[in-house]
């Protein structure tokens, strides 16, 4: 990368990489330790199965090579991505996904233990977003699947209410998570994207504007990931709920983090089940809820927006076929492990490492007030901190090819040029 471009490879493209075989030491031929032949022969270049299987030994050996080129999430250098609750913590997490390693959620009647660990969940998640008693979710493979479902789910609510609309829109601020503009495409809808204010916050009378008669779902953010901004939730859910429209809050970085720095005193706007307007929200158990990967809730206000979410098929050969998310079979490792990793940590669990999180947020928005060429974005409702340069003439990627060149990890956005940290 030349210093100060801020490239990225593009998602899905593959770039030259070494084989397994590069990142290992030649072995030894006079070894004896290894007493399988196959086990002491380069591993094979990745386009091709070895004849006889590699030795869980060299396999091993070879994942640890290549981690070496990753970012150095334990050693705390990594500003997104990762959300590392402690060495404790870990271990417990890699036992509950291993105790699952091979249990599938496609069926509920077969692994009944995950069906009530994921209504669990469910029920905690819930419950900590104050939402009512009739209330409902599942659990999803992530905040992108999350907000896929809600989007489906709306779009085919508003066949049934509102058949006329031919060209479905949603009205959304425009620092939205691009997962929905990924939902529009996946599900033939339009986003009206409307502008945010010097704080990046929705504007409730820009929303309400952009609210037409194609309009099916409006979507606010809480918070908003490059800034870490709440939208103003109530007065949104206000218009949503006065002009009849269905109103979802994405909550997928802010679901396990909010309720605890409000439980600590940080002033933050409302933004959960408590305004009535809103009718769904996604929050992910694999951010600040400290779940490994492959975990994330999608809940509804009542079962009326959420019926429409399921697939069910009654004609395949195969049998009834009734899905409640994208996937079909459903790893039962992530759900045992946010299961584990709610009950595991708990309200003082969460309060101290939300706490810690908090401060250390503070003590960045400090630092980075200190220096006069830089200027914080965002309002402070959250861990996250983003900044941008003050002169335009300074170069935000190139800081951030500099830090990187240093170990750290951070996250290179835009419009501004800025540089984001979890």
């Amino acid at each position: 990368m030349e210093p100060g471009n801020g490239t990225r490879p593009a998602a899905g493209v593959v770039e030259p990489v070494a084989a397994a075989t590069d990142l290992l030491p030649e072995p030894d031929s006079e070894a004896t330790e290894h007493p399988n032949e196959a086990a002491q022969r380069p591993l094979p270049p990745p386009d091709a199965l070895p004849r006889e299987g590699v030795a869980a030994p060299r396999l091993l050996e070879a994942l640890d090579a290549m981690r070496r080129a990753d970012a150095d999430w334990e050693g705390g250098r990594t500003w997104s991505m990762v959300y590392y609750a402690g060495p404790e913590h870990h271990a417990l997490m890699r036992e509950a996904t291993g105790k699952y390693l091979a249990a599938n959620a496609l069926n509920p009647m077969a692994f009944k233990s995950l069906k009530r660990m994921e209504q669990d969940v469910v029920r905690m998640s819930l419950r900590l977003l104050n939402a009512p008693r009739e209330a409902s979710g599942i659990l999803t493979a992530g905040g992108t699947e999350s907000i896929l479902l809600a989007v489906k789910a709306y779009r085919d609510y508003a066949r049934r209410r509102w058949p006329w609309i031919l060209r479905p829109e949603i009205v959304a601020p425009s620092t939205v998570h691009v997962a929905f503009d990924k939902a529009a495409h996946y599900f033939g809808l339009r986003i009206r994207y409307v502008e945010v204010d010097e704080q990046f916050r929705a504007i409730p009378e820009r929303v309400e504007r952009a609210i037409g008669r194609n309009t099916i779902l409006v979507v606010a953010s809480a918070p908003q990931y490059p800034h870490g901004s709440v939208d103003p939730i109530a007065e949104i859910g206000a218009i949503a709920e006065r002009r009849g429209v269905p109103f979802h809050v994405d909550a997928c970085v802010g679901g396990f983090m909010l309720p605890w720095l409000e439980r600590l005193g940080v002033q933050l706007p409302v933004f959960d089940f408590r305004v009535p307007g809103v009718t769904s929200m996604s929050a992910d158990v694999h951010k600040y809820g400290y779940a490994p990967k492959g975990a994330s809730v999608i809940l509804y206000r009542s079962m009326r927006h959420m019926r429409h979410q399921f697939f069910i098929s009654t004609d395949w050969s195969g049998g009834i076929y009734a899905s409640p998310g994208v996937l079909g079979s459903r790893p039962g490792g992530p759900i045992a492990a946010a299961w584990a990793s709610l009950l595991s940590l708990g309200e003082e669990g969460f309060l101290r490492l939300t706490e810690s999180a908090w401060e250390t947020a503070q003590r960045l928005r400090r630092g980075i007030e200190q220096i006069d060429e830089l200027r914080l974005l965002g309002a402070p409702h959250s861990t996250i901190v983003t900044y941008g340069a003050r002169d335009e003439a300074i170069s935000m990627f190139a800081v951030a090819d500099e830090l990187e060149r240093r170990g750290w990890s951070v996250d290179r956005q835009q419009r501004p040029a800025s540089i984001h940290l979890t």
